[in-house]
């Protein structure tokens, strides 16, 4: 039998050399620009076939690689992470099915298969946010499913739109336009805003959080976050004849109340969580500015470096005993040295920095949304929101690395082998896997021609973001920080505008004072004297009714059966 350590590794081993096949598969399908599209007909009836259907071409193939190579080296590294867990073995196969939904959404051109792979991410999500049971997790697990769910209904009446039109293949439909695609488009839209936590709906992204470390850096990176995107990505084609301004501000906005929540937090899987909001709100913002490919080379790139940050910082969060809160890190370096490299190439790959991994998609992607034409509000809101992202970034290492050495006694630090070598494999994808996907998606280089001071404007606003990021950081002994002097605004902004409020009591408060004061007045006041203590007994009389149909339920059966023959004669 085989222990739980194989159980791991076996799992790994398979999902890595599985994800490194879908790879090399997925780019010769590139090169060669060849799909497989396999059909198989369940139920047909009345013109309307149930299928199942593969779609691999290159993008399936090509992510479905990413997210298997990542979800490979995040199952390595929880043997190590979660070996104090009594029930790690059940952890690995949750881990296991969330993967396997994945693939099911990613390979499916189908509506109707895309909703099994969908509504497996969202159940399984539910079970590994509240896996450490306790009440702060079983908060955040409602909050998860009940937002996803918003997105379940979404696509499950986009499926009885579409049941109109002969079939749910959504590649059916690309090349047309017609009144009935706004409600579809509209629905897909919604679908994806409640996966990937666009604005009104983000105030779950850092609520699962809850959920184990390992868990996080598959959600955030690869997995469940990344299949609203995936799904507008695929349905782009449909997006081209529709006009995406008001979708487009509210993607741009969550990109940059991500990023301004997060220069004033101090939990450090919240900032790093709401890092992931501002690059999906950064994904999502060029998808609607018309460049689906761009939006997915990105997607590829930051699920490489971000599954790394979370995972060195699941070493420091582990080291410093389940704290969080960066105020007590600093000068970690003497500590985890490998940890504290990983974090800043996974950091420096986040900003852009030239010839990173992260740097391939966003330069192009500034440039091309310097060249789209839109106008100065959305052009300022890009600049801007890249700002802040090296603004959090810098303030984050500023606190973990170089501060003040704050820590708490009795400390574990320890990097492990195991850890220490699936960090390697993601190091390097952060430092070279934008290139190679950008050499690999491009036959030809991108050029974007445009004007000195506009070429010269990211690297402007990068340096701004990080003098920015030392001045939210630095305190001298007896002043404030800049965000306590302007406390209002701070707490504004650090609260995500008020969301999860909204999310939550805001939305149910009402509620439940209704449901009690029906509490009081129907089961506790007249339902109770009338139905219970009733002097007509209708309680004792509904029970007698009961046992006599439970108790003599053959010779019902058999009496309706014969007066139905009797009655079908006649």
């Amino acid at each position: 039998m085989l222990n739980k350590f194989s159980v791991y590794l076996l799992g790994s081993l398979s999902l890595f050399f599985l994800g490194v096949s879908s790879f090399l598969v997925g780019s010769f399908f590139l090169v060669w620009d060849y799909v497989i599209f396999m059909d198989w007909e369940i139920l047909s009836m009345n013109g309307c076939s149930i299928t199942m259907t593969f779609l691999f071409d290159w993008i399936s193939l090509v992510f479905v690689g990413c997210v298997f190579v990542i979800s490979s080296m995040v199952i390595y590294y929880s043997e190590s992470y979660m070996g104090s867990d009594v029930d790690r073995v059940r952890f690995y196969f949750l881990v296991f099915l969330f993967v396997m939904s994945m693939m099911m959404m990613i390979v499916s051109p189908n509506l109707m298969s895309i909703l099994i792979g969908w509504d497996g991410l969202g159940l399984v999500s539910y079970c590994l946010v509240i896996y450490f049971q306790n009440y702060k997790s079983y908060s955040a697990g409602m909050l998860t499913i009940l937002t996803n769910r918003v997105g379940d209904v979404a696509i499950l009446l986009s499926i009885a739109w579409m049941l109109n039109f002969g079939s749910w293949h959504y590649i059916f439909y690309m090349g047309m336009w017609d009144y009935w695609e706004f409600y579809l488009i509209s629905l897909i839209v919604l679908a994806g805003f409640t996966s990937s936590a666009q604005i009104p709906f983000s105030s779950w992204l850092p609520a699962a959080m809850a959920a184990p470390t390992p868990v996080s850096s598959l959600v955030h990176s690869s997995t469940l976050v990344t299949a609203g995107v995936y799904l507008l990505i695929r349905f782009s084609e449909m997006l081209s004849n529709f006009n995406c301004s008001f979708i487009l501000a509210l993607s741009m906005m969550t990109m940059f109340m991500a990023g301004l929540g997060a220069n004033l937090e101090f939990d450090l899987s919240s900032i790093i969580a709401l890092s992931t909001l501002s690059q999906l709100g950064l994904m999502m913002s060029i998808l609607f500015l018309g460049y689906p490919i761009l939006s997915f080379l990105h997607l590829l790139t930051h699920a490489c470096f971000k599954a790394l940050l979370f995972l060195c910082a699941g070493v420091m969060i582990k080291g410093m005993n389940d704290s969080q809160d960066i105020r007590y890190m600093g000068a970690m370096t003497s500590y985890l040295p490998f940890t504290c490299t990983c974090f800043c190439i996974s950091n420096m790959s986040l900003c852009g920095l030239p010839f990173m991994s992260g740097f391939y998609s966003k330069d192009l992607i500034l440039e091309a949304m310097t060249g789209s034409g839109y106008n100065f509000f959305v052009f300022l809101i890009f600049f801007v929101s890249i700002g802040l992202t090296v603004s959090y970034t810098f303030r984050v290492i500023y606190y973990v690395m170089f501060y003040n050495v704050n820590m708490h006694v009795c400390h574990g630090y320890g990097e492990d082998s195991i850890m220490m070598k699936s960090m390697i494999v993601l190091a390097l994808l952060a430092i070279s896997g934008g290139s190679m996907l950008s050499w690999l998606i491009f036959s030809v280089p991108e050029l974007f021609v445009l004007p000195l001071h506009l070429k010269l404007m990211p690297l402007v606003f990068i340096f701004l973001g990080g003098w920015l990021g030392y001045e939210f950081s630095s305190v001298n002994l007896g002043e404030f920080p800049l965000s306590l002097r302007f406390y209002f605004i701070s707490f504004f902004s650090g609260s995500m505008w008020f969301m999860p409020y909204f999310s939550t009591f805001m939305l149910y408060g009402k509620s439940f004072y209704l449901s009690k004061m029906y509490y009081e007045v129907m089961d506790g006041g007249w339902g109770e004297y009338v139905v219970s203590s009733s002097p007509l007994l209708f309680t004792s009389s509904l029970s007698k009714l009961m046992n006599y149909y439970q108790f003599n339920n053959v010779k019902i059966y058999m009496m309706v059966f014969v007066l139905i023959f009797i009655f079908s004669l006649i």
